[in-house]
């Protein structure tokens, strides 16, 4: 990361330096809840965990008790991987859709949430703080409730006029719960949820046992018998997380990693791989550097497209998709003109990404979903467990690779990243949220430091662009118009979105390596904040 900095990369919002501790995160009550922790005597994995609670509280736009984790954690010299989501109910088959196409909300969506004991199990290995400690920020939020920030306020309100538009029988609880009496959703509106506070304890005083094997599942099981859901008792209680090894591709001296399959962070390596053979232009705006981007992007989407599943039950040639001769196939593929990839359009999530350093040089990157939005609109009565519709992503063909399977997790959307010297050197974590965006996300914000000598704030300041399908596009208002209209000259269909949550949210840590200076920068697309001491 050494190259000079572009006078386009200069940025308004400054990186934040600090020795003991950092939390970044899109919500600054989270980042808060996370500190906190820190400053209590924990480490970097209970503030994680802090944070990824209080974020199913003061961000549940995005993510919730029923949702799903994954996790990279550097500790002691060692990166290691955690894959807490979930699989698909014994009863969720393909007879069980009737014939139709997966709904995106409903109880069939719905697979086995992750998250909980994604929490229990990294504070069983790595944690330092007493459970219900570490959980006391998130119960707190949620007992005596908090103001919404605008961009939260903003996509809340958004949920809140989609829902009530559609005005189905299942997503009463979820009004009762997210939109009681008396409340709008606005900046500085104030919310609480005595039913998620109690659920929470409840988590915290069973190590998150509760919510597989005691009451909490007991109350998941009962609503979905009684409201026409697969999810039973015996799926829950059947889970388990698992620790993976994690995976990586090289560009410029660095190694990106990411959590292997059944995530899609596979994606991303795979076009950092086929670009670490070329020399990309001195700017970073250049439309040549722009254009080989983005095609090396939509042939990792493509060979995820087609490989990503549960390698529990599908063979997923990893060894194979991250290999030199790949990379180097696809690179003969490049030219100066646009590309169809011919893969299937991605959709759209909702996801919190949140990193965490402590002053041991203990690095967390944690990303935590419902997927889209609320997630399957399916909130379980009197506990604030608001249910993922991560199912939503199996492939419709039952003979793919990622075809729904009983017992069977889906192809995943969320990636934590993190990056390291090509001799081991720990660099920091970093990761972008949103949907199929993610990987794109990462590309990006790694090119910006790597590449182009972007500090962690300014490399997620940068525009961003987005492949969304075939010869399409999207671009960030910001991006120069002489940019866009060269990129449109070599075959692509450039449009412009003005939405910023369609461009991801992104929150980076790097470690200097002689001082174990942290620098963080946070996402200026979200209410987000570094908070540090």
């Amino acid at each position: 990361m050494t190259a000079a900095m572009h006078p386009e990369t200069l940025t308004l919002r400054q990186p934040v330096y600090a020795q003991r501790g950092m939390v970044a995160t899109s919500q600054p009550l989270a980042a808060q809840a996370g500190l906190a922790v820190l400053r209590d005597g924990g480490n970097a994995v209970d503030a994680a965990i802090a944070t990824a609670a209080a974020l199913t509280v003061v961000e549940p736009t995005s993510n919730g008790i029923g949702g799903d984790l994954f996790a990279l954690i550097w500790k002691n010299g060692e990166l290691h991987g955690l894959n807490a989501s979930g699989a698909a109910p014994a009863a969720l088959t393909h007879d069980a859709l009737g014939g139709q196409p997966m709904p995106a909300q409903g109880w069939l969506p719905v697979t086995v949430p992750g998250a909980v004991r994604g929490w229990a199990d990294l504070h069983a290995r790595f944690g330092q703080l007493d459970f219900p400690r570490v959980l006391q920020g998130a119960i707190t939020y949620a007992r005596e409730g908090y103001p919404l920030s605008p961009v939260l306020a903003h996509n809340w309100a958004r949920a809140a006029r989609i829902y009530a538009a559609r005005n189905h029988d299942f997503l009463q609880h979820w009004f009762e719960t997210f939109l009681p009496d008396h409340f709008t959703p606005a900046a500085g509106a104030v919310w609480a949820s005595e039913g998620h506070a109690r659920t929470l304890e409840r988590i915290a005083a069973t190590n998150g046992a509760a919510f597989y094997t005691g009451d909490l599942a007991d109350a998941i099981h009962a609503h979905a018998q009684s409201s026409g859901g697969l999810l039973h008792g015996t799926d829950l209680a059947a889970h388990q997380s698992e620790w993976v090894t994690p995976i990586h591709a090289r560009y410029g001296g660095h190694d990106l990693w990411e959590i292997p399959p059944n995530g899609q962070g596979i994606a991303a390596l795979i076009a950092l791989g086929i670009l670490d053979g070329l020399d990309l232009p001195d700017d970073p705006h250049d439309p040549a550097g722009l254009h080989t981007q983005i095609e090396a992007m939509k042939l990792g989407f493509a060979d995820a497209h087609a490989h990503v599943a549960d390698p529990r039950h599908a063979d997923v040639p990893v060894e194979r998709l991250l290999s030199r001769e790949h990379h180097a196939h696809h690179r003969a593929r490049l030219t100066e003109r646009a590309l169809d990839p011919n893969t299937p359009p991605p959709s759209t999530g909702g996801t919190v990404y949140l990193a965490t350093a402590d002053a041991d040089g203990t690095m967390v990157s944690l990303i935590q979903s419902n997927y889209m939005g609320f997630g399957s609109g399916i909130v379980v009565p009197s506990t604030g467990i608001a249910l993922h519709n991560r199912g939503h992503n199996f492939h419709a063909d039952p003979a793919h690779p990622n075809g729904l399977r009983p017992g069977k997790r889906p192809y995943h959307t969320i990636i934590p990243g993190f990056l390291t010297r090509a001799d081991g050197t720990p660099v920091g974590p970093l990761g972008v949220m949103g949907g199929f965006m993610q990987p794109q996300g990462h590309l990006q914000v790694t090119l910006n430091m790597l590449r182009y000598g972007m500090n962690p704030q300014a490399a997620l300041d940068a525009p961003r662009w987005q492949w969304t399908n075939g010869f399409a596009v999207e671009v960030e208002h910001a991006l120069p118009a002489p940019v866009a209209r060269a990129l449109a000259a070599r075959g692509h269909d450039v449009r412009v979105n003005l939405d910023p949550n369609a461009f991801g949210r992104g929150q980076i840590i790097t470690r200097d390596a002689g001082t174990g200076v942290y620098c963080g920068g946070s996402e200026p697309r979200a209410d987000g904040l570094v908070a540090a001491y």
